[in-house]
């Protein structure tokens, strides 16, 4: 079945989550706390609201389709990226870092100048607020399609900043919990192309 890498993957993640929330508190201990303008603290912010964007969507589509295969994709994500998004909150807790930051998004990538978002897509692959608001109007299959199609935008957003943090965070708990994002969602993407192919469609250019 399709979802059985998935899955495995999904509960792989949510088991570890406990283990992740408090080993943070451990990297700490041989590494400074992170400050306030350091990749570490701006992919945990960044991260958080991007997470929110993808529980909001699936959220959407779970009350827009009986399909059982979106609707368990989409709870899969949803449940996935609430636990992650809490954990990166946690740790900007556990630093006393604040939550929000007056630089712009992605600033700790170096992408600080980058053309500010339009209609609420505040980061790449972000959905726009007209892009919601159309999901929230569709059902059925059109539903499932428009949903495939921007949760694959926002997960390739979603691995371009977790390569970041891979490449950029000193804590080394959360670099691991980067790297799983880029696998997980990679599967989800690789998931999602050919569940878009069963419904006559394919991921947007």
């Amino acid at each position: 079945m399709r979802f059985a890498g998935v899955a495995v993957a999904v509960a792989g993640v949510l088991v570890a989550a406990g283990a992740v929330s408090y080993a943070v508190a451990e990297d700490g201990g041989s590494n400074p706390t992170p400050a306030v303008d350091s990749a570490d603290a701006g992919f945990a912010r960044d991260m958080a609201v991007h997470h929110q964007q993808a529980v909001e969507m699936s959220y959407i589509v779970r009350d827009r389709t009986d399909d059982e295969e979106v609707r368990r994709l989409a709870y899969d994500i949803a449940q996935t990226q609430a636990n992650q998004r809490g954990m990166m909150l946690g740790w900007l807790d556990l630093w006393e870092l604040p939550k929000v930051s007056a630089d712009p998004p992605m600033a700790w990538m170096g992408m600080g100048d980058m053309p500010t978002g339009k209609d609420g897509a505040l980061m790449p692959g972000m959905a726009t607020n007209s892009d919601l608001k159309k999901l929230g109007t569709l059902s059925g299959k059109q539903a499932e399609v428009l949903y495939l199609q921007l949760m694959t935008d926002h997960h390739k957003g979603g691995i371009h900043m977790a390569e970041g943090c891979v490449d950029k965070c000193t804590v080394g708990v959360e670099k691991r919990l980067a790297q799983g994002m880029v696998n997980g969602q990679q599967s989800e993407i690789d998931l999602m192309a050919g569940m878009l192919k069963d419904r006559g469609a394919k991921p947007r250019a």
